[in-house]
This record gives C-alpha cells, structure tokens and sequence, in this order.
C-alpha cells in the first residue's frame, strides 16, 4: 500500500501554507469578550486569495474551471485552515459546490460552479436539522408543484448563512419519500434567516421556511446526493478538528519548552511529557482514521464495511481527540490559557463548535455497533 500523496496534493498543501501564513488566530475579537458575533462576515480577503490560488475549485472538473482532485486533497487544505482559524466557509462552499457538481442538472452546473470555483458565490449548507440530532433531512418538507418544490420547515445553526449567497437544504420528498436537495438563496421569499451564535463567537443562521417556492432545476432529485454531501462534510469537519489538534499541540510545545520552573523547562518534567506524549497519540489516531474515510469516500473502495463505518470511526476519534487536546493544553499553560490576550482561549472555543458538530463519540459508536451487526465481519 503507498500511503503517499500524490503530487497534486502536495501541490494542494504548499499552496494553502502559502496562503493561510499571514492569517492571524486573533484577528478579531474574542469570543470570550463579545455578547454577540465576532464579525458581521467571513474573511473576505482571504476568500479572495484563496480563489486566486485555486484552492475554492480543487474539487470541480476542468470544464468549470477546477482541478479535478479529491476529498482527501480538500481535507489537506482544511488541515492547513484550522490551524490558524480560517474564518472561511470553505468545507461548505466546496462541498455544495461538488455536490451539485455530481448530481446536478446542467443548466444549474453551467450557471453556478464556475462562479463559484472563482468565489464569486458563496455556498453552505444546512447540516444540523431542528436539534443537531435528528437527521437534517428529516427537518424540512419538499412537494413538488408544477415546475417549482415547495419547502416547508426549519434548520438551525446553519454555518455562515447570513454572509453566503446560497444555502443548500436537504428535504424529505412528500411525493418519493426520500431525501431531496434544494439551493435557497439568502434572501427569498418563504426563508426567513434568524441569528445564532457558535461557542466560537462566529454568526449562524436559524433557516425557516414557510411555503418557499424553488425552481426544480435548483433541486438535486437524485440518489445519493444527501448522502454523499453528509459524508464529505463529516469528513471535512474531522480533517478540520485534526489541523486545529496539531496548531494547539505545537503551541503547548513551544510554551511548555520556555516556561522554567525550578530552574528547568516544565517539558521536561516527566509528567508534562507523558500528557503531551498521549495527545500525540490522539492525533496520530485522528490522522490514521481521517484519511481512512476521506480515500473511502474518494475512491469508491469497497471494503468489510460501508464507507459510513470508516466516516464513524474517524468521527469517533476527531470528537473525542480535539477535546482532549485543547483541555491538555490549557492544563500545561496554565493561567495563561484562559487569557484573552493569548490565543489559546479561541481555540479551545473553535473546538468545542467543531466537537459539538461531529456530535457525541457515543453515538458514532452505536452506529458502528449497527453497522457491525448488519455485516458480520469473517
């Protein structure tokens, strides 16, 4: 097995450190000091590099403009991005974007995925359902009338929803009885966007919809969509929480290497060493299980199990790991981790946000467990 990247990958990588070297984990204000959002909008100059970098289209295919690369090249960029708390939407847009990509109709592909390989459109996506619980497409309602789909229903913590122009919402079909997916523009007659607050202190959106009336060339009606989009922003999300693991390691590694005590530096007490030594090991895991499910969903391998064992797995790790992470981090810095003046504190709330979408490690863990049930492995 060549557990090496390819060099388009690679490629990927060297041009989001390039991108992401100036951007600054503090660069507005701190969620532990602001009642309401930490900003009104995303980072838009570092959209507009980002785009200029081709890193918005890695995903899409030569004719629109992309390069044509994989889940996993997406999840080596988003690695890089956590690292210094990117505040871009750039999982959801270029999840959206792919989506629409495979399962799309073509007048909607030749009007939206260019436009949005260039950044001129922003995308996210409605994940989280009522409660963060029940599947998101349980939470809305679509009927098909004539040549439009009617949407009725509600979705909450919608990432970056007030600042993107489109929000694509999975729906139950009342007609088909299974999952459809529909592009709502922001501002529409029938939505309704309400504000919500992430532990991170970034704005997000409450999307009710009342009667909404889409076009149907803007519903993807087609097996899979939902599922395949769920996947990749679950794995997305852990490739996420694994580069914010390794910005918070790395800075406890270099405070834990100045800070003396008793004439000695604190990383070479044996007790500081051994929980360091463990995150280590949680984020080696949350790696090994990362690229597990982004090949899987990339390639199309079979294997013992379906994909959505590996994304479960990798999950489990990625919820579990980035919170043993940053609580080890604020024991080994002490005070100073708690203080607004030292970036530490963000960190730890971006990581409660990322935590908290993944969802609990224990409900994974089910999930496998059924998984397992339903194919005896042997």
């Amino acid at each position: 097995m060549d557990f090496t990247f390819t060099e388009e990958q690679q490629a990927a990588v060297e041009a989001a450190r390039a991108v992401f070297a100036g951007v600054a984990p503090d660069g507005v204000q701190s969620p532990a000091l602001t009642a309401g959002a930490v900003a009104d909008d995303f980072d838009r100059a570092l959209w507009a590099k980002l785009a200029d970098a081709d890193l918005l289209s890695l995903l899409l295919d030569a004719r629109h403009g992309g390069a044509d690369l994989d889940a996993v090249a997406l999840c080596l960029v988003l690695r890089e991005s956590a690292k210094v708390l990117a505040r871009v939407p750039l999982l959801e847009s270029t999840a959206a974007a792919v989506t629409v990509q495979t399962y799309g109709g073509e007048e909607l592909k030749a009007d939206l995925l260019a436009r949005a390989g260039r950044g001129e459109l922003v995308l996210t996506v409605a994940a989280n359902g009522r409660t963060g619980h029940d599947g998101a497409e349980l939470a809305v309602t679509a009927r098909p009338e004539g040549d439009l789909w009617v949407l009725d229903g509600m979705q909450t913590a919608v990432p970056w929803a007030q600042n993107a122009d489109f929000v694509l919402v999975p729906a139950l079909s009342t007609d088909s009885g299974r999952s459809v997916l529909a592009l709502v523009p922001r501002v529409h007659e029938g939505a309704l966007l309400a504000e919500q607050f992430s532990t991170s202190g970034e704005r997000l959106g409450e999307l009710r919809l009342d009667s909404a009336r889409v076009p149907a060339r803007d519903v993807i009606d087609a097996d899979g969509a939902w599922e395949s989009l769920r996947d990749l922003l679950a794995t997305g999300t852990c490739a996420l929480a694994l580069g914010l693991g390794e910005g918070v390691l790395g800075m406890t590694s270099e405070y834990t290497s100045k800070r003396e005590q008793f004439g000695f530096p604190v990383a070479t007490f044996q007790a500081v060493a051994v929980q360091a030594a463990d995150r280590y090991i949680d984020l080696r895991a949350m790696e090994a299980t990362l690229w597990q499910a982004a090949w899987r969903i990339s390639s199309g391998a079979g294997g013992a199990l379906p994909a959505s064992g590996d994304i479960a797995v990798a999950k489990i790790w990625a919820s579990e790991g980035v919170r043993r992470v940053v609580q080890t981090a604020q024991h080994l810095h002490g005070g100073i981790g708690a203080d607004t003046d030292y970036p530490l504190h963000r960190y730890h709330a971006w990581a409660k946000h990322l935590e908290l979408s993944l969802g609990p490690a224990a409900a994974h863990e089910e999930a496998l467990g059924d998984l397992l049930a339903a194919h005896p492995l042997g």
